[in-house]
């Protein structure tokens, strides 16, 4: 058996920690024991042959900020990564989260390195929206002299590729701040452009070493890009799918339990999972006759399952006309009309619009690797015990004559069924957690954006809180779109939900949604927020959340008669306290 003998407070890094735990750790008393006179006759040879001499090849210890804006997690597990690194590097790291930044301190700061990622369109992650606010502003403090370097991720999926990032580096550096490394631009597969700038930056901010023969540190950054199956994934057996809008709904909302061999992953409310799904087999048949390929069978395995056969972007479109040298492509490229051309199109458009026979890597080479698809968890373990319980809304629509679905989504509704195997994968999210039981929840989630609520509900009745719970939920019918209606009328009467207010948009001449609910109820919300309440957002970033937070803002104005700046300053100070939470998307 292992024991972690050597405490985390040891004078060593995390990495030489664990390597010492492995090894004194199942070692014999014996082996203790020799280890330990190996170790004093060393120190003892060191002190009677030679004078006590200062340290050789020691490297000042130099602050380094690790500042990281992130929605799924990825700038964060990065900022944590290369704080590793740096550490080895005569470097003493401080990371930072945007959603935490006091903008004003920056201006002390030496060496700072941006981890940043791009969300929705060309937007920053809803959490760090304050503070890219403030440093995009008069107001921002100068950082002459200042050493910096950006690391932008993004999806080339969207528009605004990488914006977010490419605006802050320009920003730092009219700052007054000095690029000592190249910004980096990061699609979905980051891995290895990751672990090149992070080797690039750390030596160019690295204190000089000391002449003489001084550490050397080998760091590895040659991590692979990320497959389409994560170690860490497990398969789950799906025991319920079930459509639990009316048969009479436009809509298809999909309850799907997850049962697994042993323990659930050990999730929280607030936590999601990521699916890991396959592209629609007559997708991928459709795009395989396109190309001319439709007899490669291991190519049509590949596809289906390990690549992004559907997001037609500008990247793509520039590897399609370098990969064949396709005249029309080119031209459509150098017209500037392609990011209008590819808007609402797939991949399959492109190689029937502009047809040519493909070789298996050419197709290839116009495809990125199938991501995971994340979705909040709709469960609490202290209910669901070891099964994991998600809310899926079936994508399609049509456009340009084709009918279109949702990779992951389709997969769900039209592929699996109740016996089948899914793959997914634990993502925790230590930012949209319950507060303590005493406090107040206020929660906005309208359509599946219910999904972690149900969560928080069944939690709070579980551990019996005594804070009061209050639940905006919206859809288009009430007849139809009630997404878990008898559970949230069972909550309501056994005091786990305090109160619920929903709008229901089709249902009215005019469209209802829940910030007019918000509105409506402003005084009691207002009421809610100045007792410590803590006020939760879940859904559509693109026009929701927008919506729900500038209801909020009108409200602080209304109800305290502040002016709309003090009144954004109100929610801003929500923000700072960590009590506007969201989880969009």
């Amino acid at each position: 058996m292992n024991f972690s003998l050597i405490p985390k407070t040891a004078p060593f890094a995390e990495e030489e920690i664990e390597i010492l735990n492995r090894v004194v750790g199942p070692a014999s008393p014996t082996q203790r024991a020799w280890l330990a006179g190996f170790l004093a006759g060393i120190d003892a040879a060191t002190t009677t042959t030679t004078a006590p001499q200062p340290a050789v090849g020691a490297q000042p210890t130099e602050p380094l900020t690790i500042l990281y804006a992130t929605e799924s997690g990825n700038s964060e597990r990065l900022a944590s990564d290369m704080a590793k690194a740096a550490r080895k590097m005569g470097l003493k790291p401080l990371i930072v989260d945007m959603a935490d930044l006091d903008v004003a301190t920056l201006k002390s700061v030496r060496r700072l390195v941006v981890i940043v990622a791009t969300w929705g369109e060309g937007e920053a992650p809803a959490r760090a929206i304050r503070a890219y606010a403030e440093l995009m502003s008069e107001g921002a403090p100068r950082l002459d002299g200042a050493l910096f370097s950006v690391l932008a991720l993004g999806d080339t999926a969207y528009a605004d590729f990488c914006g977010i990032g490419q605006a802050l580096d320009a920003r730092l550096e009219a700052l007054g701040g000095k690029r000592v490394a190249e910004r980096v631009d990061c699609d979905l597969d980051f891995a290895e452009p990751a672990g090149r700038w992070i080797a690039t930056a750390l030596k160019a901010l690295a204190p000089a070493e000391e002449t003489g023969p001084g550490r050397v540190i080998t760091v590895d950054f040659g991590a692979k890009a990320a497959s389409n199956v994560d170690l860490g994934s497990v398969e789950a057996e799906i025991t319920e799918l079930i459509n639990i809008n009316s048969s009479q709904s436009e809509k298809e909302t999909i309850h799907l339990e997850l049962g697994f061999d042993g323990a659930a992953p050990p999730y929280k409310p607030g936590d999601s999972l990521d699916i890991y799904p396959e592209n629609d087999a007559a997708y991928v048949e459709d795009l395989l006759q396109a190309a001319g390929l439709a007899s490669d069978a291991a190519l049509r395995a590949e596809l289906t399952k390990g690549r992004d056969v559907t997001t037609l972007s500008l990247k793509p479109l520039e590897s399609y006309a370098a990969t064949t040298g396709h005249q029309e492509v080119k031209a459509l490229l150098e017209s500037g009309d392609a990011r209008a051309w590819i808007a609402g199109r797939q991949l399959i458009d492109l190689l029937e619009f502009f047809p040519m026979t493909l070789s298996a890597d050419q197709l290839l080479q116009v495809t990125r690797p199938l991501a995971p698809r994340a979705y909040s968890i709709a469960s609490s373990r202290s209910e669901a015990g070891e099964e994991a319980h998600l809310l899926i809304s079936a994508v399609r629509y049509q456009s340009f004559g084709r009918v279109r679905k949702g990779v992951a989504s389709g997969h769900v509704a039209d592929q699996l069924k109740k016996g089948q195997r899914l793959r997914v994968k634990w993502r925790p999210n230590r930012h949209f957690a319950l507060p303590a039981p005493d406090r107040d929840i206020i929660m906005v989630g309208p359509g599946t954006g219910i999904a972690p609520f149900r969560a928080f509900v069944q939690e709070r009745r579980a551990t019996g809180a005594s804070g009061r719970s209050w639940l905006f939920f919206g859809d288009r019918h009430f007849t139809h779109d009630f997404l878990y209606q008898l559970e949230w009328q069972d909550a309501l009467k056994d005091g786990s939900l305090t109160r619920m207010d929903v709008a229901f948009s089709r249902d009215t001449p005019e469209k209802l949604y829940v910030q007019h609910r918000i509105w409506e109820q402003r005084l009691d919300l207002v009421e809610w927020l100045d007792s410590g309440a803590y006020f939760y957002v879940c859904g559509d970033a693109k026009a929701m959340a927008k919506d729900v937070r500038a209801a909020l803002v009108r409200a602080y104005a209304d109800v305290k008669t502040l002016s709309l700046e003090a009144a954004e300053q109100a929610v801003n100070d929500l923000d700072r306290e960590h009590r506007y939470l969201q989880d969009t998307y």
